[in-house]
């Protein structure tokens, strides 16, 4: 029998291309799921890997969604549900794991991404993996956590109502979760570093016309209190040294978002853990580009994150169009 080895060598070689996706994207949230919708529509072969189950990212944890154009007042949850929907009703693939870390072997070639349960390949990747809640790093505050410490005003609110609580920040998050809070809590301390907020100047306006509402400014939270469950929150003057510890059953922390780059360190350039990437979303590194709340940029919205998904997919088809 003779064999033709150069026909059999592009057989295998065609059977290997075949598990080399065009596209894998690294993220579930708003950037990573209208990248996947894009990418469906563009045709690519798409992988979306995503860490938990649930897609959505952060915007599952907000209560109401006041500015995604024609969507006025949704749910954060269902926003964020009519996003998968519309990825899957396009076909998306989804696969749940964690990466690791990426292996990127030049220009051209393909990127091996490194799960812990699987490794994957493809010509291109979008790093859409968001940001996390940033800790204040005080004593109590993982002892407690679930205890009556929390990140989420939308997500526990429900189990302080009529109690005291206290929302640590002074940004546009610390502002709605505090303006939510007073909806159902007696009382709501906001505590803040500085003698000023950050947030938006409409969400001061309402904080500040809210009866139920104290702010505390320029001082910082030095320790959560309670055994089992919270009972009080120690807090310093920055100003004057002054302490005080406030009575109260709930303490929200609202101090920033830490973005979830981790794996990529090394891999492409970076500014205080933000991916930096422009508008058209590429990275340093050819082939690889970042989406969304990961990626260094002056707003993070959903709608921003939305539209870098775009962005990045149409950057991802002129790169494969290249190669």
């Amino acid at each position: 029998m003779i064999f033709n080895i150069g026909k059999i060598r592009r057989e295998k070689r065609k059977v290997f291309e075949m598990n080399i996706y065009d596209l894998i994207i690294i993220g579930s949230g708003p950037a990573g799921l209208a990248a996947a919708i894009y990418a469906q529509r563009a045709k690519l072969n798409t992988l979306v890997i995503e860490k938990a189950m649930v897609s959505g990212g952060q915007v599952l944890n907000t209560y109401e969604v006041d500015n995604y154009p024609g969507l006025p007042g949704i749910g954060g949850y269902d926003l964020g549900m009519k996003f998968r929907e519309h990825a899957d009703k396009l076909g998306a693939v989804f696969a749940e794991d964690e990466v690791v870390r990426i292996e990127d072997e030049g220009e051209g070639r393909a990127k091996r991404v490194i799960g812990q349960d699987k490794t994957y390949e493809a010509r291109a990747l979008i790093l859409a993996t968001g940001a996390h809640h940033r800790l204040l790093g005080v004593p109590g505050e993982q002892e407690l956590s679930g205890a009556g410490v929390s990140y989420c005003a939308t997500c526990d609110g429900a189990f302080f109502r009529n109690k005291v609580t206290a929302v640590v920040g002074g940004g546009d998050v610390a502002v709605e979760d505090a303006i939510f809070l007073a909806r159902m809590c007696s009382k709501v301390y906001v505590i803040h570093r500085r003698d000023q907020l950050r947030a938006a100047r409409s969400l001061q306006e309402k904080l500040f016309s809210l009866d139920n509402v104290e702010m505390i400014w320029d001082s910082v939270a030095e320790e959560i209190c309670g055994e089992e469950q919270v009972n009080g929150l120690k807090i310093a003057n920055v100003k004057t040294g002054e302490k005080k510890t406030l009575s109260l059953q709930g303490v929200f922390i609202a101090v920033g978002i830490t973005p979830e780059s981790q794996a990529f360190e090394g891999l492409v350039d970076m500014e205080q853990g933000y991916i930096k990437a422009g508008e058209d979303c590429a990275t340093s590194v050819p082939g690889i580009f970042a989406a969304g709340d990961v990626r260094k940029k002056n707003l993070r919205q959903i709608i921003t994150a939305a539209a870098d998904g775009a962005n990045a997919v149409t950057s991802v088809e002129h790169y494969l169009m290249k190669h």
